[in-house]
């Protein structure tokens, strides 16, 4: 069973727990298109999906240009089908590139280790000598 009901902003700041301003800057990019009642948002379930679907994708590291094109495939033929293989690809792509990442912390790490290493000993060494130093 789907959700029909129109809600407010704050009804989504809750549901999603986001301010009222990043609803707001994600209509201002064209991403969310509520309804207006005099001055008030009417969020349908659509933007409410749509909603979802821009935080999902930011928390998975996507660019909001990625999003929009992940979402927007949605609308248009072939529809569902494309935006679902456009996003596997998509995900495949995130997913080279963070294990890109994490490869170079492991890489940064080592060399970082290293480094300590070698302060450490240097360190020992001038301690050693200037004990040397002040017996004579």
């Amino acid at each position: 069973m789907t959700d029909t009901t129109v809600k407010t902003i704050a009804d989504l700041t809750r549901e999603f727990g986001v301010t009222a301003r990043t609803i707001r800057f994600y209509e201002a990019e064209g991403m969310l298109s509520p309804e207006r009642a005099g001055t008030q948002r009417l969020y349908h379930p659509r933007d409410r999906v749509r909603l979802k679907l821009i935080l999902r994708g930011k928390r998975l590291g996507f660019s909001l240009a990625e999003i929009r094109e992940i979402i927007d495939l949605y609308d248009s033929a072939p529809g569902e089908v494309a935006q679902l293989h456009h996003f596997l690809d998509k995900i495949a792509e995130r997913r080279a590139d963070l294990a890109q990442k994490q490869r170079d912390i492991e890489v940064t790490l080592k060399e970082l280790q290293q480094v300590e290493e070698s302060c450490r000993s240097r360190l020992s060494e001038l301690a050693t000598r200037d004990g040397r130093e002040a017996a004579e």
